[in-house]
């Protein structure tokens, strides 16, 4: 089997995760061509990397040495690779036969600094009869209004990346003091994607939708309480990012999706509920106004501090989801 140029980087940082870890690693070693080499990172947790040094061979594995969050274990992976090319997973997803062959074909255009593809929801439970498609990005899995088609984005989701290194690295990677920490969720992999495009001349971003994974989402994320709660992380992210990257930048495509995709799916799910006797149009058109407001209100919250000169969003004390146990979006 051929070798690809490429380092999969897995990050993770719960016991309780450890069968989506051991099916995430599997499915990129799966992948033919087969990467280069597969880099485990255990963010702070040193009970689940001597686990992994002891019952999974094959890796290379990190120990994040920084401060704990998903940004910082991306960067501890990134940091002892060589390959010219970079590929991310999370812990909670299983990579499609193709995916990394598919992620990569882009690479050849000298211009592409990045690519990402498609996330497939793994519900645990029932899929919520209210949950809206325009909303699936609230459990990191892909929703209406992405291309359908290969084509040029502004950015990708750091749960199934790939990034040409030496833009990477030129640029410092991740944000360490910005991303997903605890319950808190900031937009990373939005930031690195816009530095990373505007630090290469001519550099773009490529979304391929036939890369795919599957994302798994757990009982604790199909409540309307997790919902808000994300929609509310989200929209004060997003103003904190635009603070970082520019507002035309860092808040284009959210403009046209809050214009077009969300009207559309208000319009499209009361049109059900009038026109088919749908009883969950209702529910799902009520779910997406909840939601906008709850990223509006975290906007909202962002910009009165912002105003106060109160500057990046502190991460809280570590955080447990709806079961109790510790959470990390995407």
């Amino acid at each position: 089997m051929a070798t690809a140029p490429v380092s999969v980087i897995v990050t993770c940082y719960a016991d309780e995760r450890w069968d989506y870890l051991l099916r995430a690693i599997d499915s990129a070693a799966r992948q033919e061509p087969a990467p280069a080499e597969i880099v485990v990172v255990a963010d702070n947790n040193t009970r689940l990397f001597e686990r992994l040094r002891e019952e999974v061979a094959g890796v290379t594995l990190v120990s994040n040495p920084n401060p704990p969050g998903a940004s910082n274990a991306r960067n501890a992976g990134a940091a002892v690779t060589s390959t010219p090319f970079i590929a991310f997973l999370d812990d909670d997803v299983e990579a499609h036969a193709g995916w990394l062959e598919r992620l990569l074909a882009p690479f050849d255009d000298e211009g592409v600094v990045g690519t990402g593809g498609r996330a497939d929801p793994r519900w645990q439970v029932r899929r919520p009869r209210w949950f809206p498609d325009e909303f699936a990005w609230v459990v990191g899995t892909s929703y209406t209004g992405m291309p359908l088609e290969r084509q040029a984005v502004r950015n990708v989701w750091s749960e199934n990346m790939a990034v040409r290194g030496e833009v990477f690295h030129a640029v410092g990677g991740f944000r360490g003091d910005f991303g997903k920490v605890a319950s808190v969720s900031r937009p990373e992999d939005t930031d690195l994607c816009i530095r990373m495009s505007s630090h290469a001349p001519g550099g773009r971003w490529v979304f391929v939708p036939d890369a795919v994974v599957d994302h798994e989402v757990p009982a604790a994320r199909a409540t309307l309480r997790y919902f808000l709660r994300r929609s509310f992380w989200e929209g004060r992210g997003k103003i904190e990012m635009a603070r970082a990257v520019g507002r035309e930048q860092g808040l284009s495509d959210e403009r046209a999706w809050l214009t077009k995709t969300v009207p559309a799916g208000v319009l499209r799910n009361l049109r059900e509920a009038a026109r088919e006797g749908s009883t969950d149009g209702i529910p799902r058109a009520a779910a997406i106004v909840a939601g906008i407001i709850a990223a509006g209100v975290g906007a909202a919250v962002s910009l009165s501090l912002s105003w106060r000169g109160g500057g990046a969003i502190d991460p809280p004390p570590p955080a447990t989801d709806d079961a109790g146990k510790p959470d990390r979006d995407k």
